[in-house]
């Protein structure tokens, strides 16, 4: 008897061997390149990433010495829909090797340290990525009165043209540099819309970080002549100890103050980019900044006492950046550190020899932290003690399996804050054990709103809700990844997502800047039909919902998230999730919008409550 053939699934001969072009591997395997899609909701989304991109070699050719202008226009139709022109007066692209630069990868003049020194895009694929995820990308590169363009859809090149630019051209548009236009692809980031506020705060930076530079965003110029200075000035505001510390040589930046805030604020940046996680440039600069205090006061202070309400910003210029991935949030290189620290060292040692006015406030700031310290530590140790009587598990916390200091699968790591069992038990049956965990509050926290730290380690509540988050000790042992507040949709809900975030904001503002901090989205509505279901997140697409599926359809509105069973719930902490990052454009607005919101019951509070919830609720 013949014996039956082995089920092994397709046949794997030559003929399943594919070799995909550099293009086409960019758009199939996209998340290696651009990190994240989405919709343009998150600073962090593919759109945002594609601007970058274009806007970097603009800033690499300043930095290079070469034009002091950058034009960005970015016109939206509609969602789904934008064109997004760039246009730098460096010094081109050559014309010959005009559709290589944009479409080979590992092709471009970063690779070569006489052209580039201090580059972003040191991996020759920036500008293809934009190009591969573009439904529509037209490059033109000018020089010496000569031009070239291509015009590509979807990283497929459709024509190319060379010649003499026209005389009767503008004179503006026949100098040096390179112009770039792109639709970033529907079917890829579906329903995209580029957040303003987004680009203008990355406009920001980039002047901050390149102190002479004018940049244009839809015709509004910014530029900034005193570089992280000002960044520092425009975050802080007048909420400062002593005026604002600066340093500045040819391969590090970096600005310093203290205010009266809880925690620390840092702005790192390399070679023009924003480092929201940090990396060793940051901790560096943390070492060199301890290092230069204690150099002036002839004192070992401690880390903590010096830190506690600095605000701070520090740029690097190195030639071989290496980044943890292709969107560089975390610098990796380890042999900076000598020659940062020691150059932070130099640098504040000397700032605080000029300015002893300064430095008598400073001392002051770091012996008002050593007793504030001490009394808080004491509170803490109070604190645990209290909690060890309690249980020996954290009250109310469903855990997950991989955690921040996991490395890798920790980065997946969410914990969802929410109210009351009800909620709490649909999401524990539908979540992922592995890297979702749920902490159930018992109802409303206390408004901790202009109180000292030690009120928040006296509060059981909260207290459990640090150590659950591993930030009783210090910020830096967060275990997760994400903290998202997941409320219900209704006028308790906002008062308890509101009471979070300026439980937050008070003490662990870090968490918020970092990005670490989100709302979950919740469907409101549910219309389903007996063959169709859908559900709706707003009164507009239930409406539409409604008159898609017809009359016959039934309309749920959901009151709270324990209205929601298991199995709906699943879909929506799933890889559907809806997660709205909480964002602040400046940490000097913090302190007004949690007076107005938090404090006194002001006339103005009412008046505006009254206005506009009231409204809502009708």
């Amino acid at each position: 008897m013949a014996k039956a053939k082995a089920k092994t699934g397709a046949e794997y001969d030559e003929s399943k061997i594919k070799t995909l072009s550099s293009l086409e591997h960019i758009r199939l395997r996209t998340g290696m390149y651009i990190g994240r899609l989405g919709d343009g909701s998150n600073p962090d989304d593919g759109i945002y990433v594609l601007l970058k991109e274009v806007i970097d070699n603009g800033i690499d050719e300043f930095i290079m010495g070469n034009g002091r202008q950058i034009d960005v226009l970015i016109k939206a139709e509609e969602p789904g829909s934008a064109l997004v022109k760039v246009r730098d007066f460096g010094r081109g692209i050559p014309l010959g090797k005009l559709v290589e630069c944009v479409s080979v990868i590992n092709t471009g003049a970063k690779y070569n340290d006489d052209v580039f020194q201090f580059s972003v895009g040191l991996n020759g694929v920036g500008t293809k990525a934009v190009n591969a995820l573009s439904s529509h990308f037209r490059v033109v590169t000018i020089r010496g009165g000569e031009f070239a363009e291509a015009v590509f859809e979807r990283g497929v090149l459709k024509s190319q043209r060379k010649g003499k630019c026209a005389a009767s051209m503008p004179a503006a548009a026949r100098r040096d540099g390179t112009y770039v236009e792109f639709t970033p692809d529907a079917a890829l980031f579906p329903g995209y819309e580029f957040n303003m506020e987004f680009v203008e705060r990355r406009i920001q930076n980039y002047t901050y970080l390149n102190a002479g530079l004018t940049l244009t965003l839809n015709g509004t110029s910014y530029i900034s002549k005193n570089g992280l200075y000002d960044l520092l000035t425009e975050e802080t505001g007048d909420d400062i100890l002593y005026p604002i510390g600066y340093h500045k040589d040819q391969h590090i930046e970096f600005s310093f103050t203290h205010t009266n805030n809880y925690g620390e604020e840092y702005f790192s940046f390399v070679n023009g980019q924003f480092t929201s996680d940090g990396g060793t440039h940051l901790s560096a600069f943390k070492e060199g900044f301890l290092k230069g205090i204690q150099a002036y006061f002839k004192k070992d202070y401690k880390s903590e006492d010096i830190r506690e309400g600095t605000t701070a910003a520090v740029a690097v210029k190195i030639k071989s950046p290496v980044f943890e991935s292709q969107t560089k949030n975390k610098l990796g290189n380890s042999d900076i550190r000598s020659w940062v620290v020691q150059a932070v060292r130099e640098g504040t040692d000397d700032w605080l020899h000029k300015n002893p006015q300064a430095a008598k406030k400073l001392e002051q700031k770091i012996m008002s932290n050593e007793k504030l310290r001490t009394e808080l530590n004491a509170v803490k140790k109070e604190a645990r003690e209290a909690a060890k009587k309690i249980s020996l598990k954290i009250p109310k916390l469903k855990d997950c399996k991989y955690h921040l200091e996991d490395g890798k699968n920790g980065e997946a790591s969410t914990i969802f804050i929410t109210e009351g069992d009800s909620a709490a038990g649909s999401m524990v049956t539908s979540r992922d054990v592995m890297t979702q965990a749920i902490f159930a509050l018992r109802g409303k926290i206390e408004n901790m709103f202009g109180k000292k730290p030690a009120a928040i380690y006296k509060n059981e509540e909260l207290y459990n809700l640090m150590t659950a988050l591993g930030i009783e000790t210090t910020v830096e042992g967060l275990r997760y990844a994400r903290i998202v507040i997941a409320t219900d949709a209704d006028f308790d809900g906002f008062h308890i997502r509101n009471l979070l975030l300026t439980f937050f904001l008070s003490y662990f503002e870090e968490l918020v800047t970092t990005g670490r901090v989100f709302i979950l989205e919740t469907p409101l509505f549910r219309v389903r039909t007996k063959k169709e279901t859908r559900y709706c997140y707003n009164e507009h697409e239930r409406d539409a919902a409604t008159a898609a599926l017809g009359s016959a359809s039934e309309v749920t509105r959901f009151k709270g998230l324990g209205e929601i069973s298991p199995k709906e719930f699943g879909q929506f902490i799933g890889k559907d999730i809806r997660l709205v990052p909480v964002l602040i454009n400046t940490l000097k607005a913090v302190p007004q919008v949690l007076s107005f919101y938090m404090g006194k019951n002001t006339p103005e509070r009412r008046e505006y409550i009254m206005k506009n919830l009231i409204e809502d609720a009708g």
